[in-house]
C-alpha cells in the first residue's frame, strides 16, 4: 500500500482508466488464506473496511445500505419466510440482516473461507452483531456450489453474496444458467432468489447485464435494481428471481414499510424501494439488448 507524508493509502483499481484511493489510519489485518488475499483496514472516512483480494467489500460507513439492499427486498416479497440460505457473506452481515425477519426459524449461511470468516468474527463483530451465534443459524464452512447440489433441503429465500463471475474469480461456476437452475430446484413454491450482481454505473454495467440475461434464461420472473454504495462510488447492482416477484406492483409498497417497521431497518422502506427498481434506460436498453440475443 502506497503513502504519502501524511498517510497511507489503500489503492484500488476499479476499472481500466479508473482507480479509487483510501486514506488509512490503521492495517488491522493482512495476509492471504487458503483462497483468497484479505487485509482490514481503518480508513479516514469509512471507518473499517473489508478488502478481498483487493476489492472493497465492505465499510463501516455504509455496509448497512448494501446488505439490507440485499435482503430485505427478497425477504419482504415471501410472505413470512422461514427457512433460508445465504452464499458467501463471510462478515456476517447478511446473516445479521436475514435474523431480523422474525419469521425465520433457520438461517443457513455456507462460506468456503474459514479463516475470513474467522477474521471478520474477530476484527469486524459489528458486521455480524451476534447472527453468527444465533440459535436460528448454522454456519457451514464449505463450498457453496457443492452444498447446493448436495442439500436436499428447500428454502423460502436464497441470498447468494458470491463474487462477480469474473475469469479469474472461484465463484466463475456459480453464475451459470446450469448453477441457477439448481438455486431454482431449491426453493419452494414461491420462493425467492436474490443476489448482488455486479456494477451498474454507466461505464461498467456489461457484467451485471450479461448476469440478468443469465438468470432470464433460467427464472420466469427476474426484477433487476440498484443502489448507490459510497464506498464502492458506483450503482452497485442486485436482482430479484422466482417464478414471480412482485417488485414494481402497487400494493407491494405496503408490505415492504411495514416489513421495514417490523425489522427496524434504518435504509430500506417503501420510498427506497421505488428509487431501487426505477432503473435508468441506459439498463433497461441493455437488458432488452441482451434478452433478445438469447443464449
Amino acid at each position: 500500500m502506497p503513502k504519502t507524508a501524511d498517510s497511507q493509502w489503500y489503492v484500488e483499481q476499479v476499472a481500466d482508466g479508473e482507480v479509487h484511493a483510501h486514506a488509512l489510519t490503521a492495517t488491522i489485518a493482512q495476509g492471504r488464506s487458503s483462497y483468497q488475499s484479505y487485509a482490514i483496514v481503518q480508513s479516514s472516512l469509512f471507518g473499517k473496511m473489508l478488502v478481498l483480494d483487493g476489492d472493497t467489500q465492505s465499510s463501516a460507513l455504509d455496509e448497512g445500505l448494501y446488505h439490507e439492499s440485499l435482503v430485505h427486498p427478497a425477504c419482504a416479497a415471501v410472505s413470512a419466510p422461514a427457512r433460508v440460505l445465504v452464499l458467501g457473506g463471510g462478515e456476517g452481515a447478511t446473516l445479521r440482516e436475514v435474523l431480523k425477519v422474525q419469521s425465520v426459524v433457520k438461517a443457513t449461511m455456507v462460506d468456503i473461507d474459514g479463516e475470513v470468516v474467522s477474521l471478520c468474527r474477530r476484527f469486524l463483530p459489528e458486521w455480524s452483531a451476534g447472527a453468527l451465534d444465533d440459535p436460528r443459524a448454522e454456519v457451514v464452512v464449505g463450498d457453496a456450489k457443492a452444498y447446493v447440489e448436495s442439500s436436499g433441503e428447500r428454502f423460502d429465500v436464497i441470498i447468494s453474496d458470491l463474487t462477480e463471475p469474473r475469469d479469474d474469480s472461484p465463484s466463475r461456476d456459480m453464475h451459470t444458467a446450469e448453477f441457477y437452475a439448481r438455486i431454482r430446484e431449491r426453493l419452494t413454491a414461491g420462493g425467492v432468489f436474490a443476489l448482488q450482481a455486479s456494477t451498474a454505473g454507466p461505464h461498467n454495467f456489461h457484467l451485471h447485464a450479461r448476469m440478468i440475461a443469465t438468470l432470464g434464461r433460467v427464472f420466469k420472473s427476474v426484477a433487476p435494481y440498484s443502489v448507490y454504495v459510497p464506498a464502492f462510488d458506483t450503482e452497485w447492482g442486485f436482482a430479484l428471481c422466482g417464478s414471480r416477484v412482485p417488485p414494481r406492483e402497487a400494493a407491494f409498497a405496503a408490505l415492504v414499510d411495514a416489513h421495514s417497521r417490523a425489522c427496524g431497518l434504518r435504509y430500506y422502506d417503501a420510498e427506497a424501494h421505488v428509487r431501487m427498481f426505477s432503473l435508468p434506460k441506459f439498463l433497461r436498453d441493455a437488458y432488452a439488448q441482451d434478452a433478445a440475443q438469447g443464449p
